[in-house]
């Protein structure tokens, strides 16, 4: 049926418009392509991912309902935004299209179930690849090398950024072999890696630049430079992942093995890439990384999902923006906008004031957000943060979220600055009503009212009162912690609870306690008392470096204290050691020498120790055992990465530990070996570009065990 159109859109013959819905419709298309303009063009977003898929699904719901109101125009029938000024257009010769979302498994079973409809029932595999946030080019081939790239644009037009990309190592210049095509186009996502993030904007910072929101935006404001020398000093990388078009050259017939031949002729493909026969595969896959993504050194924010055979994506085609054939199957956001409305400050274990942002609740990755850490003064000044400013709050990990700094395109134009250095600090004080945050620490501890003390060149003030009660809470559920006297049973709520009733008053009271005292605790009962008692006398066996480590010295950490009580046998005798003797302990510098005996200095400490002593606590390593046990790894380093079977990460770095071996973080030239469990993290690619040996659980048991020569290199 043919119909009319009238100048306002609705077609004749058919029902008006309700003017509420075409007013919204409108009002979300403005909203969508000033956000798209500020993401994709300005780099500077205003608003999270969530809150931008929440506008599109929003649109797309009004014009399912009604199609009349559909336009060429509308962000759902185009991709992105368009090219910005200062590069050539490319047109793209095949669109690069973006994805629908999957916010679910039952979303995900819908896209499933309406691609075996249309295919009339025939199964297929899918190809699953992490999703990774950067930004998406066409890597255009012609006789066997780079002629062009080109950003993605708006889906049909984008930007000609070739020297730019020509400096990305990991994109290959040309290639060569049997079956290439005379012309092709890659498809690929440049990112930014995460370990290079935060250094990159200290020195944004330090030349008086603002810094990136995130990864991402790092990323495209690297690649949009109008000098290549810019981007070639970035840390750009990139994965392929697709093959545009191809003439003239033996192509296979699906994903999996074009991706594959890719991978063969010299292009980056992600090694998490998998694929899936069935639906639980792709949920099995999708959860398994929604677990392990911290890990990665770039950003992801999902998985997509292809189907596997090329004539099936040809026969599902696209629809609006969006091909049939592939989806993205999101993570739950990890990152959020909101208010910050307040700054507080806690006081840690070491005295150290600690700000903290108090929010105006915010759904994070599923939890619902009020506080977030800003991790110290200097930082909330580099990142110029302001009380009432809009925040990005990032929950990754699972760990306590963080403020990663201010939405300043949403900051009031009537927000007070210093004139002098355009800080909030001294704002602050200039205007007391406006702002609750003082322009800095306070002159006195928030839990005590005892003087603060900022030693030189440190970022963090502290409460030099040893009985704080903040500072003894804090003490306490330490010294009671794992990596320290590991008493099961004494958590956080208990240690409140205890110093509440008066029960305990320094650490070293925990040892006098009594089931009658415990009973007399709300919520305790005969078992739970006898059971922390328990827990009580057998951490009185625990090796001299976790009772050192227990003890809470400020720069004492674990891999410290094994060198002290190797070095000095008991905590009696390195109490007693003077700053000359502490120097001339490998590993011990002259501020963990200051702060060990400033510690043993202190009277009250001094008793604690003798409490613990008269409590049967073991003070002295048996035989200096740590000098006496074999050390076959002696000057070898590993780092492991991936899902070990038999141990736990921890538990193996502590093995290595053990054995007279270092554990490292990231594989350098130094590296002897990269232990390589299941599901492995970049660390894998880092230690294949290096040549790094690597070992397999079996191998590093092996290892361990005395049954793997260390002459021995596996093949990496």
């Amino acid at each position: 049926m043919l119909y009319l159109v009238s100048s306002t859109g609705q077609r004749r013959g058919q029902a008006m418009v309700d003017p509420g819905a075409a007013r919204r419709v409108e009002e979300l298309r403005e909203e969508i392509n000033y956000h798209n303009y500020r993401y994709y063009v300005l780099d500077s977003p205003v608003i999270s991912d969530a809150e931008y898929d929440q506008l599109m699904r929003e649109l797309l719901q009004w014009e399912e309902r009604y199609p009349e109101l559909v336009t060429p125009n509308s962000p759902t029938q185009r991709v992105g935004a368009a090219p910005v000024e200062g590069f050539a257009e490319v047109e793209h010769p095949v669109p690069l299209l973006s994805l629908a979302n999957a916010f679910s498994g039952d979303e995900l079973r819908a896209w499933h179930r309406r691609a075996l409809d249309l295919l009339e029932g025939a199964t297929f595999a899918m190809a699953c690849e992490l999703k990774v946030d950067g930004l998406a080019v066409a890597l255009t081939y012609e006789d066997g090398r780079l002629l062009r790239g080109a950003t993605r644009g708006d889906g049909h037009r984008g930007e000609d950024v070739t020297l730019n990309l020509r400096t990305i190592r990991s994109i290959p210049l040309a290639v060569a072999g049997e079956g290439v095509p005379r012309r092709f186009e890659v498809r690929g996502e440049v990112y930014f890696p995460k370990s290079r993030f935060a250094r990159l904007n200290e020195e944004r910072i330090a030349r008086g630049e603002p810094p990136f929101a995130n990864p991402r935006n790092a990323a495209a404001g690297s690649l949009r430079q109008l000098d290549p020398r810019v981007t070639a000093s970035r840390p750009l990388d990139i994965y392929v992942y697709g093959l545009g078009y191809a003439e003239d050259g033996a192509v296979p017939d699906n994903h999996w093995d074009a991706m594959a031949r890719l991978k063969e002729m010299g292009f980056k493909v992600n090694p998490s890439n998998a694929l899936c026969h069935t639906l639980e595969e792709v949920e099995g896959y999708y959860h398994r990384w929604m677990e392990a993504k911290e890990h990665l050194d770039y950003a992801v924010d999902g998985v997509v999902v292809k189907v596997n055979p090329f004539s099936y994506q040809q026969h599902l085609g696209v629809v609006g923006r969006e091909p049939r054939w592939a989806v993205a199957y999101k993570f739950p956001a990890t990152q959020a906008v909101t208010r910050l409305l307040d700054i507080g400050i806690s006081v840690g274990r070491t005295g150290a004031l600690n700000p903290y942002a108090i929010l105006e609740p915010v759904d994070v990755g599923g939890a619902m957000v009020k506080l977030a850490t800003l991790h110290n003064e200097e930082d909330i000044r580099r990142k110029d943060i302001h009380v009432q400013d809009y925040v990005f709050v990032e929950r990754a990990g699972e760990v306590i979220p963080q403020v990663l700094g201010p939405v300043v395109a949403r900051r009031p134009a009537s927000a007070p600055q210093c004139d002098a250095c355009q800080s909030h600090f001294h704002a602050a004080r200039e205007h007391p009503a406006e702002i609750t945050w003082k322009g800095g620490m306070p002159d006195r501890c928030p839990a005590c009212g005892q003087p603060v003390v900022k030693p030189q060149d440190e970022v963090m003030s502290y409460c030099g009162n040893g009985a704080c009660p903040a500072r003894f809470a804090q003490s306490l559920i330490h010294f009671a912690g794992r990596a320290g006297m590991d008493i099961e049973g004494l958590g956080e709520k208990l240690c409140l609870a205890l110093i509440e009733a008066g029960l305990v008053r320094d650490v070293a009271d925990v040892y006098a306690l009594t089931k009658e005292q415990l009973l007399t605790l709300e919520r305790m009962g005969e078992k739970s008392a006898s059971n922390v008692l328990a827990s009580i006398e057998r951490s009185k066996g625990r090796p001299v470096p976790n009772v050192l480590f227990a003890l809470g010295i400020r720069h004492v950490g674990l891999e410290t204290a094994e060198l002290l009580a190797r070095h000095f046998g008991s905590l009696d005798r390195l109490s007693q050691a003077t700053p000359e003797e502490l120097s001339t302990v490998p590993g011990i510098g002259p501020k963990i020498g200051e702060s060990i005996v400033a510690h043993f200095g202190q009277e009250g400490n001094r008793g604690i120790l003798e409490k613990l002593r008269e409590a049967g606590v073991r003070m002295a390593a048996e035989k200096l055992k740590a000098e006496l046990r074999p050390t076959p790894l002696v000057g070898l380093q590993f780092v492991v990465t991936g899902r070990l079977a038999s141990l736990s990460r921890s538990e193996a770095e502590d093995r290595i530990k053990e054995l007279g071996g270092s554990v490292g973080s990231s594989v350098t030239r130094k590296t002897t070996y990269l232990v390589v469990g299941e599901e492995p993290s970049s660390k894998l690619d880092d230690a294949r570009r290096l040549g790094t040996a690597m070992l397999t659980e079996e191998e590093f048991l092996k290892l361990l065990a005395g049954e793997l020569p260390r002459e021995t290199v596996p093949r990496g």
